[in-house]
């Protein structure tokens, strides 16, 4: 695959759909050149709308809300708690208000989650020597790399709706059908994300661009408090002795 080079990017010239498929392609030049010249309101803002309804439009279908009641009966088995028929039937009736909580939920996954990382990089992370970060820098950095997190909104949709229930439709975990879902090591890895993974990835080489730092280093540390937040997660679910 042909890397673009930097000559051939510029701030001024960078078209939305470039920049989307750059990303993908050359993300440390997308980078390079988003940071430059930050600009992501509209990025968001099209992100939001597009995974919004295709979670909207999930749960609105039959197949989709009976999806989301197994998922938060999974959910709820999953931390030790019991689901009796009155809780069921609870499920059930909120099940009604599912486009609503999937445009909620694309709504944390997308914008808001892109403020609050962008926060918590600015607050972490500190330029070195006449270096200078706007936090609309870091803002325009993690936007772009949060294409992927929408991808992965809209590759779930139509694969929950085909697999009929909602949980792992982007897990790791598909990828070891023979571990038991309730077993420490299935939790583990149900709990890590093919394209949770790509976008930490992105998200290193994207600061490291901003701060000067290493990718490789930044990238190896990113994947570490993941793991480490999946890990904590099957432990948790392990210790309270729930089943999935």
């Amino acid at each position: 695959m042909r890397s673009v080079p930097e000559a051939e990017v510029s701030p001024s010239t960078l078209g939305f759909l470039p920049r989307l498929i750059g990303v993908i392609r050359c993300p440390r030049t997308i980078f390079r050149a988003v940071a430059s010249s930050p600009r992501w309101v509209g990025l968001v803002a099209v992100l939001a709308v597009a995974t919004a309804a295709s979670q909207a439009l999930l749960f609105q279908t039959k197949v989709g809300q009976v999806a989301l009641v197994d998922q938060w009966e999974r959910t709820t088995l999953a931390f030790g708690q019991p689901v009796d028929d009155a809780r069921y039937a609870e499920f059930q009736a909120l099940s009604g208000i599912g486009p609503l909580y999937g445009v909620a939920t694309a709504l944390v996954g997308g914008p808001v989650l892109t403020l609050v990382v962008a926060a918590v990089i600015a607050l972490v992370f500190r330029p070195r020597g006449d270096r200078i970060v706007s936090f609309s820098q870091v803002l325009a950095v993690v936007a772009h790399a949060s294409v992927i997190l929408a991808i992965r909104f809209l590759v779930s949709a139509p694969v929950s709706y085909a697999r009929e229930a909602t949980g792992g439709a982007t897990s790791l975990g598909l990828w070891f059908p023979a571990l038991d879902a309730s077993s420490f090591a299935g939790r583990f890895v149900g709990a890590l994300d093919v394209f949770v993974l790509w976008w930490v990835v992105l998200l290193a080489v994207g600061v490291g661009v901003l701060y000067g730092r290493q990718a490789r280093s930044l990238a190896a540390t990113f994947l570490g408090v993941y793991a480490g937040l999946a890990l904590l997660l099957a432990v948790t679910m392990t210790a309270l002795g729930g089943t999935v």
